[in-house]
């Protein structure tokens, strides 16, 4: 993969990178078709990582379906998966790690505490390995983007990250590999998760400014699904993800929510006048 990389730049050409877990789903379609309006050559990844999983979560059990992936990423016209192995990415006796602790002490992470240090320690040695000119990532891993573009500024990689917003079903629920845990009734439950954040949009559109007051209302929407429990609701600042209590600048609004198994994530990203 690195003299593929060589070879591609010293040919002139720039390169897109779009790293996946797999369980390809049209938001990561839409990751390929920006980094092809932006670069020359479409490189993408399938690794489902093992580092990113707590002990009690989905690693298992994590949907994979190598074959129909790739011909979704052939179709959308990328020119190479690569998909290296647990052994290739952490050897025997593999030993560092990349963490960056403030960033990722706040929203997933309260509950999740090494998912992000899993996450920058893969991205950092896909970075290595693939070398990008460009990176595309979504929006609705909103607080992994921004955690992403710290750690490309803070290590000098020179890569671009750019972020495409979040796909999503008719019924505004954010499309998500792990939608297919859901049963009916979850599934008809979890669009709450974007009409919540579409009721908060529309109370500060109104000038509500108060953090609390806004959280009561999406904790008061959500909690009308039985089928739901709540993870958390959060108001930040968007560029260090500390809580706001008065709201002022650009604030993040983030919503992570259980519906049976699937644990299901949502955002939106406001500017305050």
């Amino acid at each position: 993969m690195k003299s593929i990389s060589r070879k591609i730049k010293n040919e002139g050409e720039k390169i897109g990178f779009v790293p996946t877990m797999g369980a390809l789903h049209e938001g990561h379609l839409k990751l390929v078709d920006t980094a092809k309006k932006y670069t020359d050559f479409i490189i993408a990844s399938i690794f489902v990582n093992p580092l990113q999983f707590g002990a009690s979560e989905d690693l298992r059990s994590y949907p994979k379906d190598i074959h129909y992936d790739a011909k979704l990423l052939e179709n959308r016209g990328t020119n190479i998966l690569f998909t290296p192995s647990d052994k290739e990415m952490y050897p025997e006796e593999y030993d560092t790690s990349i963490e960056l602790p403030k960033l990722s002490s706040a929203l997933c992470g309260a509950t999740r505490p090494t998912h992000f240090k899993g996450v920058c320690t893969v991205v950092c040695k896909l970075f290595n390995i693939v070398a990008p000119n460009i990176a595309i990532f979504g929006e609705k891993d909103a607080q992994q983007l921004i955690i992403l573009k710290k750690m490309v500024a803070d290590l000098n990689f020179g890569i671009k990250i750019l972020a495409v917003p979040t796909a999503r079903e008719s019924d505004g629920l954010a499309i998500s590999s792990r939608n297919i845990y859901l049963s009916s009734q979850e599934r008809k439950d979890a669009p709450v998760i974007y009409q919540s954040l579409m009721l908060a949009k529309k109370l500060i559109e109104n000038r509500e400014r108060n953090a609390k007051k806004i959280k009561d209302e999406i904790r008061n929407a959500i909690s009308d699904k039985l089928t739901a429990k709540i993870d958390y609701i959060d108001i930040v600042n968007k560029k260090d993800l500390t809580q706001v209590n008065i709201l002022e600048g650009e604030i993040l609004i983030a919503i992570a929510v259980w519906f049976g198994k699937a644990r299901l994530i949502d955002n939106i990203t406001l500017r305050i006048p």
